[in-house]
């Protein structure tokens, strides 16, 4: 056997050769995520025993692990293998995110094929794109709780990454789970358990860590206690976080300041075998100096405001599973999500005068009810219905202390927002095919939403859409999948873009453009067909080393495409200081956007190589020009040498990017730039020394000058990291 793995694994590398730089790094957060996903309690409820930290490092960075073993949640909203989903999902463990010693949710995502940042570098900024799709079109969550935040100009991500154990990436139409936004997929985060850190027999620990990075002379510190006691268990964790100006890699600084405090505080009772109850609450608060705009390319301090930023989350979920009530495997989560960022302008600079205080606030409250009941269609068909409702309500509010009488903020209207879904998906696996080899596995499902939003500004407005799509995935040999889907996917109207009045921005002697408000919005469309194929071998040149690969392609069509229209006239068509134009949301009828994904890693016990691979091309079928966050043709390598004998990894990164034009406008194109990161781990897992974790490494060694696409802003310059932790449990 081991011997037909190693033909048809050369034969794999020389058409991977043949076909252009190929694959996924991203597969490097998958391998090691398996690490978690081993230990963590999955959507049925189950927990496995957790592994110490020691094992954790031994078992995932230091020894490496397969992507075919890394376990998915948010792909089905059941626990499955991710390689045997029948599409590109990709799980970023907690190992694995310790390595990369983040700073925000970009320095997590960076090397997942298909995702990239926009917003230039300051964290309040950034905002992620999957396929091409960006803002309300990709689904974020934290534990299973929508974060529906939306602004022009700041970010989506207001988490600590030190409160994570891992991060989950599910690319394509989504929407016949999640509802409005699932175009170009989802981003779940999960917090940290007690159980992801205490070993079996272990009831109490505490772990105290703290990193430095020299781009902004950021440095952080926090403290995590974890127990358990009879049937309670907890976690609760502080960390402070305090950054300056971004150096760049021109050598320039972009003004940034800012100082974070966040927490977590998360209990859960275990009732009777089978049931449990868990209670938790994150907090997140932001004091930034910086321009009103966090996406600006600015390094003058002009514009600048006094940023704060309230970030927090209360949730309850209830889990019922027990193996011999296969019909029951229940959870129902309520949720409360507020998001708040508050202003101070501080000079007269900007669009608002001096003093002026600026207000936006957005508030989800939301309910999810979902079961999954696993029955057996015969001896060799196995199924699992999953099934539910989900609702929320978002609340936005803006505040404008300059203008008087009403103190309405422009382009942030007073709005109301209900969603309503309900949702069934199927997962037959047929084991036995009779004359053809191999298994099958088909996962039809359907969503029904409701979606109706309101505002003072214009008339009220209700949509609702069904999102079906099926999957399937077929495996002739047990190393070998081939799987294809195909799904609708929708997004309605944000508050935003139907109803956002008022200036949109001025030029000083030139004139002013106001927003627009269009109601009679459409929700926007896709259709998306996906295909693709995997291989997963074993054993091929020595005992213990594997290759795991996974490709595919993907089609998308749009219909109403909601697209940011700005008409801003200058001479000969007005003179100033009358030359005032207007901003307005319209649909776009016909788009299309397509792209190849490769994901794929080698590891054995002394080495690991992981590659990924990306491209995207987007048009407005009428017109021809180029539509949606393309990006340019992606490679992504990273290679480690691990050294068991003394606990121990040493690594090298990169990301080449070619030469973006595929833009309307000329300004927008891109140079092609190539970035390089070292690291190493060291995580001691036995001796006096048990429980210390030690990573080090350089972003951006090469001083890079560079920036991606749909910003101005240049990205950060060479970053000298270190973080140390210690943890200890009885």
């Amino acid at each position: 056997m081991a011997q037909g793995y190693r033909a048809a694994f050369l034969a794999l590398t020389a058409l991977t050769a043949l076909s252009g730089p190929a694959a996924a790094a991203e597969t490097a957060e998958d391998e090691t995520t398996q690490v978690e996903t081993a230990q963590a309690e999955t959507t049925t409820g189950e927990t496995q025993a957790p592994a110490s930290e020691a094992e954790l490092a031994a078992m995932g960075e230091l020894e490496g692990v397969r992507m075919m073993d890394t376990i998915s949640i948010t792909a089905t909203r059941t626990s499955s293998p991710a390689f045997e989903f029948p599409g590109m999902v990709t799980v970023v463990g907690r190992d694995r995110i310790q390595t990369l010693q983040p700073s925000t949710a970009d320095d997590i995502l960076r090397f997942v094929p298909g995702v990239t940042f926009s917003g230039g570098p300051r964290r309040t900024g950034e905002v992620p794109s999957i396929r091409g799709f960006s803002g309300q079109d990709v689904i974020v969550m934290i534990d299973g709780a929508r974060r529906n935040f939306e602004s022009g100009h700041d970010g989506r991500f207001f988490l600590e990454p030190s409160l994570l154990k891992e991060v989950e990436v599910l690319r394509g139409a989504s929407s016949a789970l999640y509802g409005s936004g699932g175009l170009g997929g989802v981003i779940e985060m999960r917090t940290v358990d007690a159980a992801d850190l205490l070993e079996p027999g272990e009831t109490w620990g505490a772990r105290v860590y703290g990193g430095v990075q020299s781009a902004n002379d950021e440095w952080h510190s926090g403290l995590t206690l974890f127990g358990a006691q009879g049937a309670f268990d907890g976690v609760a964790n502080l960390t402070y976080r305090d950054g300056e100006d971004i150096r760049l890699g021109d050598g320039s600084e972009l003004i940034a300041d800012d100082e974070i405090v966040s927490g977590l505080v998360k209990g859960t009772w275990h009732i009777e075998d089978h049931q449990s109850l868990t209670l938790s609450y994150s907090r997140y608060d932001a004091d930034a100096l910086e321009p009103n705009n966090g996406q600006g390319a600015t390094t003058a301090a002009a514009g600048l405001v006094d940023k704060e930023i309230l970030d927090q989350s209360a949730q309850a979920q209830y889990r019922y599973y027990d193996p011999a009530t296969p019909l029951i495997d229940a959870k129902a989560t309520i949720y409360y999500t507020q998001t708040e960022v508050l202003e101070e302008v501080l000079d007269n600079n900007g669009a608002s005068p001096l003093g002026a205080d600026l207000e936006r606030d957005l508030r989800t409250y939301g309910i999810s009810l979902q079961n999954s009941s696993h029955v057996a269609l015969g001896e060799s068909v196995d199924s699992t219905f999953t099934y539910g409702v989900d609702y929320y309500r978002d609340d936005q509010n803006g505040r404008d202390s300059s203008n008087a009488p009403s103190y309405d903020r422009d382009g942030v209207p007073d709005a109301e927002a209900d969603s309503l879904g309900v949702f069934l998906q199927a997962e037959f696996a047929f084991k036995d095919l009779g004359p053809i080899p191999g298994e099958l596995t088909v996962i039809p499902g359907v969503r029904y939403d409701y979606y109706e939003v309101d505002s003072e500004i214009a008339r009220s407005a209700d949509f609702d859409e069904v999102s079906p799509k099926i999957a399937a995935s077929y495996r002739p040999m047990p190393w070998m999948m081939v799987f294809g889907s195909y799904g609708k996917a929708f997004r309605a109207p944000t508050f935003n873009e139907a109803y956002a009045s008022g200036t949109h921005f001025a030029i000083p002697g030139f004139g002013t453009n106001n927003f627009i408000a269009n109601p009679d919005l459409k929700p926007q469309t896709t259709r998306t067909l996906e295909f693709g194929l995997g291989f997963d071998f074993e054993d091929i040149f020595i005992d213990r080393d594997s290759f795991t690969v996974k490709a595919s392609h993907y089609e998308t069509w749009g219909d109403d495409f909601i697209d940011l229209v700005v008409d801003q006239p200058g001479p000969p068509a007005c003179f100033p200081p009358a030359c005032n134009g207007t901003t307005q949301s319209v649909n776009v009828a016909d788009a299309k956007l397509w792209g190849n994904e490769i994901e794929a890693v080698y590891d054995n016990e002394r080495f690991r190589l992981s590659f990924g691979y990306a491209d995207i091309d987007g048009e407005d079928r009428d017109t021809g020009q180029p539509l949606g966050v393309l990006y340019p043709t992606t490679v992504t390598l990273d290679g480690a040498v691990k050294f068991p004998e003394v606990d121990a990894i040493v690594g090298a990164r990169g990301i080449f990017a070619g030469h973006f034009d595929n833009v309307s406008d000329p300004a927008n194109e891109r140079d092609s730039y190539e970035t390089y990161d070292f690291y190493a781990a060291w995580a001691p897992s036995d001796g006096p020394l048990e429980g210390l974790r030690v990573d080090l490494g350089v972003d951006n060694a090469f001083d890079e000058e560079y920036s991606r696409v749909f910003t101005d802003a240049l990205e950060q310059g060479r970053n000298w990291k270190a973080a140390v932790s210690y943890t200890i449990a009885y």
